[in-house]
């Protein structure tokens, strides 16, 4: 069995990363990390840098296929090569699945109109905008399409189509070993748990990472406040 994983530039790591970790562990799976090109692709922040053997044209037939997110997606939803590849592939695979804005991907690629689907919690609107109907889930599954929530929820919509291929043991088994056992620190990781101040400055976040990003020159001292701070987790510099 063959899990396509795909990566591109700005790419929240996490999103893939956390479904690599699980997939792994699947027995006589071979987990392939693909690319439009080979060579080295960087997160959001130009900090961790990955080096892709393998492209698209690579892996046309996966059984399983797996798109990020990132707050680049909505810039790639017009014209990029990720779309195509979607777009082909699912044609073949068993299970074709996204994390985080990856949805919006899938979404451009034609796959999810008409259909339920989940995402970002700041990325229901832009879902919506193609045809899906966005609900607040951690994984929704509909036919072989199947839509994790934001970052962390990869891991969970891993776990879920690792029973659905290998049996509940072995991905009983997976969870056991990578000790996933969440006990989050505050009760703050969904829309609807949230404060409604902690909603009020992720959306002010979220206007900032939209920003042009101001970058600060090389060697220079500064702090970088909590409001710019990405949604993905990266500093936005000044």
């Amino acid at each position: 069995m063959q899990v396509a994983i795909a990566l591109f530039p700005k790419a929240t790591i996490l999103d893939a990363i956390g479904p690599y970790q699980v997939f792994a562990g699947v027995p006589d799976a071979e987990v392939v990390v693909c690319a439009a090109w080979k060579g080295r692709v960087s997160d959001a922040g130009g900090r961790v840098h990955i080096d892709v053997e393998h492209t698209f044209d690579d892996v046309p037939e996966p059984d399983v296929l797996l798109v990020p997110g990132g707050n680049v997606t909505r810039q790639m939803t017009h014209d990029d090569p990720i779309l195509d590849w979607i777009r082909s592939a699912h044609e073949h695979t068993i299970y074709t699945a996204s994390v985080c804005t990856g949805a919006l991907l899938l979404a451009a690629a034609g796959l999810l109109r008409g259909r339920r689907a989940t995402t970002h919690g700041v990325a229901y609107d832009a879902l919506r905008e193609y045809g899906a109907e966005p609900i607040e889930q951690r994984v929704v599954f509909q036919d072989r399409i199947v839509t994790g929530a934001g970052v962390s929820a990869g891991i969970d919509l891993a776990l879920e189509i690792a029973a659905r291929l290998s049996g509940p043991e072995v991905a009983q088994s997976i969870q056991l070993s990578l000790e996933y056992d969440p006990q989050p620190p505050f009760d703050a990781g969904s829309p609807t748990n949230a404060p409604q101040a902690v909603m009020n400055r992720l959306q002010s976040m979220v206007s900032l990472w939209q920003s042009p990003q101001r970058r600060r020159p090389v060697g220079s001292v500064g702090r970088v406040s909590a409001e710019e701070v990405a949604s993905d987790g990266q500093a936005v510099e000044r």
